[in-house]
């Protein structure tokens, strides 16, 4: 019977609570983003993510010298899953979105609460923020 080398991880979140002096909420959560000072870090092991699979190999204690093998997707970490599938169903909303015949009869309104859902969803793919909201969508 064959014997598989496999690596598991899961995320253990740390966190800190800081105050930050600042104009806006927004200003406030680009400070504490851009703070790199760790030292009052608190360890949530009660929230800790899924255990997934991040590495297999062939053979015995073969992790990182045995031929690595391809990782079937849902053995992958979920929210990464979530994240390729979003690109994927975002790449077909913007090819419907566009057909010749996708124009329904409130089309003004269909159409702004689309671009902006094609707009945020290219935000977050070039991790830059939202984009502003038009049309109610968000």
């Amino acid at each position: 019977m064959p014997t598989f080398t496999i690596e598991t991880t899961y995320h253990l979140p740390i966190y800190r609570q800081r105050s930050y002096e600042a104009e806006t909420l927004d200003a406030a959560c680009a400070l504490a983003v851009a703070d790199e000072g760790w030292d009052d870090e608190k360890s949530d092991v009660e929230t800790s993510g899924d255990t997934y699979v991040t590495g297999a190999w062939d053979g015995r204690d073969a992790a990182y010298r045995g031929r690595a093998l391809s990782i079937p997707s849902q053995f992958g970490e979920q929210i990464q899953r979530r994240a390729d599938h979003f690109e994927v169903l975002l790449g077909l909303l913007k090819v419907f979105a566009h057909a010749p015949d996708a124009e329904p009869a409130d089309g003004p309104f269909w159409r702004q609460r689309l671009d902006a859902a094609i707009a945020k969803g290219e935000a977050i793919l070039a991790d830059q923020p939202d984009p502003a909201v038009i049309g109610g969508a968000s």
